[in-house]
């Protein structure tokens, strides 16, 4: 990327993305709509002017800024004193406009389809490609499972001109039917992948991933979040390139199937590592200067491993808070290929890492061997969307060896008394899963969100099932169905605080009527004194608990307590 800026301007990250794009001299878009994505095909489609298609597409156009080499001027005239209008574009086929939700900018004509199928979309784009058209595809997380095969086959195929696919990720599902994580498909296809942090990076990654997909002769991924599109700041834009784009060369036909693996693996993905390892889009940030950190000689320090939009909520806790100023914070925007050795280094000297990502634990699962690392798979985070209030309360924990049930949670009675010799316990992937290690050592196993009852159900003489409130609405309430279908023996904990506390407190629906109805026999324990039919203390919980597993069939106790964190 040539380093002659353009201008500074301000603008949100999905903008900077667009601004990338017509910075970038891309001759086709195509999308499938959904969330988060479709607010960013808005921008190509209903800025800079646009003829709309039958087929839903738009032929966009709009004056050049300061191009090198074959470009035009701010004034739209090319630079050999043309007028622009005369040669590239056919005026019959552009509508202008002079109105538009964002800035005037640099606009070259390219053309921007909404089509109904990822899989279409991608290979529409790779035809582009092989022709030596820049091409960007624009999905949600869950087309990327659809878009799979072309992508895949496209790396040890090789492509043209750059083809950038944005994946729109949910951390949260507000607006979607999972909450799977897009990086994941970096590791399957073997491909770059950015997790821009900022505008600026989402600008600066977009910039170079074309770049590095020309090089390279394969697609890049760069994996967004609608918290990406409600951040602002400053960009710097620069021109477009002036170099011909390449087409496909078939040269690649010379080899076999399996010569095109192994020549992707020898020459192209230790190329993609290397960009990984020296990019500056990676880079560590000192809140203190390590001559002023006041630390003695051999003493370690605390660090934080993040990408994409949860890296600037980790900055926002650092400088607001001014409890962490001791935290070195390693920013990655280029998430795949990991820069391992990079982060071998960072890891090295930090007596304890905390990984803030969004959705999956991506980079823990990599680097968690290591040791001093913790996040999502320590109970740290939660899965899914993180917020400045997940992360301050990490750093405060993460001193703590693991991460365990809260020193003044209403069920720590219960845990202690949960140690019944010859009773096998099934927890669950709620806060009884904290249970499970020393000292409690409470809860035997622990398989999914909800599995609690069902794996008690095969247990080899009557056991316990604890479950939340929440895992119990998620999917246990099928285990329990099928547990009175099929006639098993189990007794049933349900710790209801009616929030989800692994996953940021969100309201829980009481169940109570339901299961009364499943089950004939269910009783109410309240951990905080207010009592509820006949029980009042842990003592007599206990003896409810005893009095139960001793009864033949299913028995339920919903077991009352207010979460404390929230």
């Amino acid at each position: 990327m040539k380093e002659e800026t353009i201008h500074e301007t301000a603008c949100n990250g999905f903008e900077a993305l667009y601004f990338a794009v017509l910075d970038s001299d891309v001759a086709l878009i195509t999308g499938v709509p959904g969330y988060p994505v479709t607010s960013l095909m808005e921008l190509f489609l209903k800025t800079c002017g646009s003829t709309e298609t039958e087929t839903g597409s738009s032929i966009i156009s709009s004056p050049d800024i300061s191009r090198t080499g074959n470009g035009s001027d701010i004034n739209g005239s090319d630079i050999n004193g043309s007028d622009i209008n005369s040669s590239n574009i056919n005026s019959s086929n552009i509508s202008r406009s002079n109105k538009s939700c964002l800035p005037e900018v640099n606009c070259p004509a390219y053309r921007a389809s909404w089509l109904t199928n990822e899989k279409v979309a991608l290979e529409v784009a790779l035809g582009a490609s092989v022709s030596g058209r820049r091409a960007l595809v624009l999905v949600k997380h869950v087309g990327m499972n659809l878009l799979s095969d072309p992508l895949i086959t496209s790396v040890t195929h090789t492509i043209g001109a750059g083809l950038i696919i944005i994946a729109g990720d949910d951390p949260g599902v507000k607006g979607s039917q999972n909450e799977q994580d897009s990086r994941w498909y970096g590791k399957i296809a073997e491909v770059a992948v950015f997790d821009p942090s900022s505008p600026e990076t989402a600008y600066r990654s977009l910039r170079r991933a074309y770049e590095l997909s020309e090089e390279r002769h394969i697609p890049v991924i760069i994996r967004v979040t609608a918290g990406l599109e409600k951040s602002r700041g400053k960009i710097k834009r620069f021109p477009a390139p002036s170099v011909l784009h390449p087409e496909f060369d078939r040269s690649i036909w010379k080899l076999r199937m399996v010569e095109k693996h192994e020549h992707f693996h020898s020459k192209v993905y230790p190329m993609l590592e290397y960009e990984s390892e020296n990019t500056d889009l990676n880079e560590i940030r000192e809140k203190v200067k390590r001559e002023d950190a006041e630390r003695t000689e051999g003493e370690k320090s605390f660090g934080v491993i993040s990408s994409g939009f949860a890296s600037s909520l980790v900055e926002e806790v650092l400088v607001k808070s001014g409890k962490h100023k001791k935290i070195s914070h390693f920013v990655l925007n280029l998430v795949n290929p990991l820069p391992l050795k990079k982060i071998g280094v960072f890891l090295k000297d930090k007596q304890k890492v905390l990984v803030v990502e969004e959705s999956e634990p991506f980079i823990e699962e990599q680097i968690r061997i290591e040791g001093n690392v913790y996040g999502k798979k320590t109970g740290h985070l939660p899965y899914g969307q993180v917020t400045s209030k997940d992360i301050d309360f990490a750093l405060e924990h993460i001193e703590e060896e693991k991460a365990s049930i809260c020193e003044d949670c209403p069920y720590l009675p219960l845990y202690n008394f949960l140690r019944i010799s010859g009773v096998r316990v099934a927890g669950d992937m709620g806060c009884s899963v904290r249970s499970a290690p020393e000292p409690l050592s409470a809860v035997d196993v622990s398989f999914a969100l909800g599995s609690a009852i069902s794996v008690a159900c095969g247990f080899e003489r009557k056991g316990i099932a604890v479950i939340g409130d929440f895992a119990l609405a998620h999917s246990g309430i099928l285990g329990l169905l099928n547990a009175v279908s099929e006639g098993h023996e189990v007794l049933v904990l349900v710790l209801q605080n009616e929030v989800a506390a692994m996953t940021g407190g969100q309201k829980v629906p009481d169940l109570r009527k339901v299961i009364e109805a499943i089950v004939p026999d269910v009783s109410v324990f309240d951990m905080d004194g207010r009592k509820e039919k006949e029980q009042a203390s842990g003592s007599e919980l206990s003896d409810l608990i005893t009095e139960k597993l001793a009864l033949p069939g299913i028995s339920v106790i919903f077991i009352k307590g207010v979460c404390r964190k929230y």
